[in-house]
């Protein structure tokens, strides 16, 4: 391609070019002083000092002239510095401007004081597994780039202080495999240049998307950090959050609990966010970001309204030479103290308004920079080579080749008092994209959920499975991280930024391995413990097996058990009965069975469905399989006339109109649906939009202020019953639709009896296509605003406070939403989907305006998309699950009421079979006597067992822990450091929580 066809299609397509960057930046710091004939003539006062005491002008000029500031300094060319003694007020000189002929034209100029800075230069590069390469390509490099910061470390170790090269490793992961993967002499280097400032590791092992992140996950990536101190002798001071536009409260927390108070962010909004018109104006940096539970990180945020903010050094010349780093970064300093940010709208090719912002008002910054214009850059020694020729030159700014956490030292010294403190959830703007990987991102959050069972049976059977607990975590987490896809993720090379395919390939299957691994550890996990079970007791007579009912939440609850019987164990024509050890009551269930001949590759016996009431938190109920005189009744399919009910709610579809038009509340004697809401209670809605496919950044260059890019709205349509069943625990409606962007679709609608709660699954076979679309489920509540929801590491509401800047238009949530009401509270819950928005749909476009009339009680799950045109995949299809669940009590707490409802999805009851002598008729191994705490897991320590406590309370609580058989106790305010000596009162422990905090107790138990 020739030369001129580049700038061609470069000036035509509106990206980003560093030249178009740069020239604005020029425009905007200098004033035209003299303008005649096509001449001009521009002037820019800048903070630039030299050590002999004089400060500088710059001139710049059409063509070359001498240009002189009279009796002062001269100097000739197109771009000269002139300098001025230093002044300590305002100051009038005249520049004249000459050529050959003589005087071409003369201005009064005024001098200003300029502040003196100090710039922290932080060399490293942004981590994307993927995006450039390959996933294993990219981390190969990663280690390469670390071979080369340890060469460059020890070649400028004779430079000035402030100019040997620095490096940071922005995410640990790359060191971690390093130090396992080089020889003994370059690791001792390695840790050396650690230990003495030179290299720092930083906290967070990648980027993550931190909302989808569980709350233990969040936790078990930060505990590498005490690795690297006993082993290696080095503290991990501080973390970096790069590209990812937001983090989770729980962030705060967690780092803390891992001994790091420091957090450079650097938000790249790519155009899809506008914080700037949601707070963010007003959220100034450096600031310090606290959690509800007090902790406090001092945090360093490098934002653009348009982007490019971890390119901000390379931006202005670091990366490239002396020569334009002493053109621009004067001019970007400049900028920051008179105006909020430096570049005007559109300066990066992204839509989007001009930004109003009070100017920094620090002499101090933190300025990240990379070997080269792009993500997964290697080092280079010429961002510390610009310092050291930059230092020798001025005498400020003064350049600082430096670590991450040497900036946030000067400024906690000098500033930390007057800076502000912001409180609450950084939401994040790019969250969306989580959708669109509904069906792998679906299979992590069952993961994370199963881990914390599975590891909680193995402790309890006397198994420790921390290290195959953690691995599990790991690849969890692994899918988590931010980057979900290609440069062109609708491309399908081998290598580069086109290697989508490959690329989801890979981070999908991520997905499914660590599902696949998580649910191993639960089966294991069953038969261990129904073996442990086996060792303590006879079975009554005439019982030819047990199951104990393990419910792995905290509180006791009634629900539903679905256990597997093998026909080793009870042949299948024996008939068998049900029966609570505790009450020797019949229970009654319902069987469902495998039968060779329809499942010749399946274990072959009975699913049994029971409801077992009052099941202890953390513990078991036993229930006994006894010979009967009868088999178990079989389903019977009336025609219920699309009316489910059992004792708490009454449930009719609406063929007609393929939604859900009633949820009556029978103990409260009220309906819970809005009948009035634009949309229907459970209703299939899908959209379109009049956006091209397969562009990249597509998304970040339109802008929608209406509803024009709205292409198609389509809903669910010829609903069909396809089963109504009645079972002795559970009545049923499934229904099949039609609807667009779907081959079918499956609403299942069941109410167990016993179970104040209504369970709701959707399956859709999902037809690929790379047009701009997205899948929403609509739950209309007659109700009011949504008062609370849970967060990673914490719950979020109406009242609670968010950063500035935060996400509006959309909530990424872990599990459930509460509608506080003086008579009724309502709990909806989802599993799957965690992208929630409230009261309207919003077109996916910045501003993201609403498509719909606001309605308070509504929830719109956003189930998924494909609205992204890089990182995330282009298409997805295939079938997919989304489960929900609904609850309302009168007089109940939001916050406990949205905890029990998800709880029915996240923590199912565990049928384990006993087929040996079998333990007590119930048993609880931990509980807790605060309705506000819970008990997340339990795990294993060596000798020690660790109960896991997590509060969703506002305030600090004080909780006494009882845990059968425990003698000693010590407490964490984290989840693995820090454990101080607790008293041990009679198997029971106090322990103090701060609000939404967690904490753990480590104990040694009979």
């Amino acid at each position: 391609m020739s030369e001129l066809t580049s700038r061609l299609l470069q000036r035509s397509l509106g990206s980003p070019d560093y030249d178009g960057i740069r020239q604005a930046l020029r425009n905007d710091t200098s004033a035209p002083v003299i303008e005649l004939r096509g001449l001009e003539v521009r002037v820019a006062v800048l903070p630039l000092f030299t050590h002999d005491g004089r400060q500088a002008v710059r001139v710049s000029s059409t063509r070359p002239l001498t240009h002189v500031l009279v009796g002062v300094d001269s100097a000739t060319g197109s771009d000269v510095t002139l300098l001025v003694p230093e002044v300590s007020a305002p100051r009038a000189f005249t520049l004249e401007s000459r050529d050959d002929e003589g005087l071409v034209g003369s201005a009064r100029i005024t001098v200003t004081p300029q502040r003196k800075w100090s710039v922290f230069v932080v060399h490293h590069s942004h981590l994307d597994i993927g995006y450039t390469d390959p996933q294993g390509t990219v981390l190969r490099h990663h280690l390469d780039y670390l071979d080369a910061a340890v060469r460059l470390a020890a070649e400028t170790a004779s430079w000035p202080d402030d100019a040997k090269f620095r490096w940071t490793v922005e995410s640990s992961m790359p060191a971690l495999k390093w130090l396992a993967a080089r020889p003994a002499e370059q690791v001792e280097a390695f840790a050396q240049a650690a230990r003495e400032g030179i290299i720092e590791v930083t906290a967070l092992p990648f980027q993550l998307h931190t909302e989808a992140c569980s709350t233990e996950e969040l936790y078990r990536q930060l505990r590498f950090t005490t690795e690297l101190q006993d082993r290696y002798g080095f503290a991990t001071r501080s973390a970096m959050h790069t590209d990812v536009p937001g983090a989770v409260v729980g962030l705060v927390d967690a780092l803390n609990a891992a001994g790091v108070r420091y957090l450079a962010a650097a938000h790249n909004w790519a155009g899809r966010s506008v914080p700037y018109l949601h707070g963010g104006d007003k959220l100034t940096r450096p600031f310090r970001w606290r959690a509800p539970s007090g902790n406090e990180l001092l945090v360093w945020f490098t934002d653009t309204p348009h982007g490019m903010a971890y390119m901000e050094g390379n931006t202005v010349g670091l990366t490239d030479s002396y020569e334009l780093a002493d053109d621009l970064l004067p001019r970007y300093l400049a900028a920051l103290a008179t105006r909020g940010y430096p570049y005007g709208p559109g300066t990066f090719g992204w839509q989007g308004p001009d930004a109003p912002r009070e100017p920094y008002e620090l002499d101090v910054l933190h300025m990240r920079v990379q070997g080269a214009h792009a993500d997964n850059a290697g080092p280079s020694i010429v961002p510390a080579a610009i310092a050291r020729t930059w230092n020798e030159r001025w005498a400020w700014p003064r350049l600082r080749s430096a670590v991450n956490s040497d900036f946030f030292e000067h400024v906690e010294e000098r500033y930390h008092d007057r800076l502000a403190v912001h409180e609450g959830d950084w939401t994040d703007w790019w969250a969306d994209g989580l959708g669109s990987g509904a069906r792998p991102l679906g299979y992590v959050r069952r993961a994370q959920s199963a881990l914390r069972a599975a590891e909680t049976l193995h402790t309890l059977a006397g198994a420790d499975a921390t290290g195959s607990i953690d691995e599990a975590y790991d690849k969890v987490a692994l899918f988590n991280e931010h980057t979900w896809g290609a440069a062109n993720p609708w491309e399908d090379a081998e290598e580069a930024g086109d290697s989508g395919g490959l690329q989801w390939t890979r981070k999908s299957s991520g997905a499914y391995d660590a599902q696949d691994d998580a649910a191993d550890l639960l089966h294991a996990a069953v038969r261990r413990f129904g073996a442990a079970l086996a060792e303590e007791g006879d079975l009554p007579e005439g019982t030819p097996a047990s199951f104990a009912v393990f419910n792995p939440a905290t509180r006791a609850r009634t629900d539903l058990v679905r256990a597997f019987l093998p026909r080793d164990v009870v042949a299948a024509d024996v008939p068998i009965a049900l029966v609570d050890a505790r009450t020797g009551e019949t229970l009654a269930h319902h069987e469902e069975y495998v039968h060779p001949d329809d499942w010749p590759t399946r274990p072959i016996g009975r699913h049994i469905h029971a409801v077992v009431p009052d099941v202890p938190g953390n513990g078991y109920a036993r229930i006994d399989v006894v010979r009967s005189e009868s088999q178990a009744a079989e389903p019977v399919e009336p025609d219920l006339g699309g009316v489910i009910e059992n004792e708490f709610y009454r449930v009719t579809y609406d063929v007609r109109e393929g939604y859900i038009g009633s949820i009556f509340d029978k103990v409260a004697g009220r309906e819970l649906v809005n009948r009035d809401a634009a949309a229907g209670f459970g209703q299939y809605v899908y959209d379109r939009y009049a956006t091209a496919p397969h562009f990249n950044h597509l998304s970040g260059h339109v802008g929608a202020h209406d509803r024009t890019l709205l292409g198609d709205r389509a809903i669910g349509r010829n609903a069909t019953i396809v089963k109504a069943q009645r079972t002795a625990v559970t009545e049923r409606l499934v229904v099949e639709l039609q609807g667009k962007g779907v081959d079918w679709l499956r609403t299942t609608i069941e109410l167990h009896r016993g179970v104040p709660r209504l369970d709701l699954t959707y399956q859709l076979a999902k037809q690929g296509t790379p047009a701009k679309e997205a899948v929403f489920l609509a739950f209309p509540f007659a109700a009011g605003p949504a008062t609370s929801w849970e967060l990673t590491g914490g719950v979020g509401g109406r009242e609670v406070p968010q950063v500035p800047g935060s996400a509006a238009y959309m909530l990424p949530i872990r599990h459930w939403i509460a509608f506080d009401d003086p008579e009724l509270t309502v709990a909806w819950a989802t599993l799957e989907a965690p992208l929630v928005q409230l009261g309207t749909i919003h077109m996916p476009y910045a501003p993201f305006p609403p498509t719909l009339e606001e309605e308070d009680g509504t929830v719109y799950s956003w189930a998924l998309n494909n609205i992204w045109d890089t990182n995330f995949p282009a298409q997805q299809q295939g079938e997919t699950t989304f489960r929900y669940a609904v609850m309302s009590q009168a007089g109940a707490d939001g916050r406990r009421l949205g905890a029990l409802a998800a709880s029915g999805l996240t923590e199912p009851f565990a049928g384990v079979l006993v087929t040996g002598p079998s333990g007590d008729a119930a048993r609880s191994y931990a509980s807790v006597d605060h309705p506000d705490v819970l008990v997340t897991s339990i795990g294993q320590a060596g000798a020690e067992r660790v109960v896991r406590l997590q509060s969703l309370a506002a305030e600090p609580v004080e909780v006494t822990l009882t845990v059968p058989g425990l003698r000693s106790a010590r407490v964490s305010a984290g989840l693995e450091r820090g454990r101080e000596p607790a008293e041990v009162a009679g198997e029971s422990v106090k322990v103090r929580l701060p609000a939404c905090g967690v904490a753990a107790v480590w104990g040694t138990c009979a």
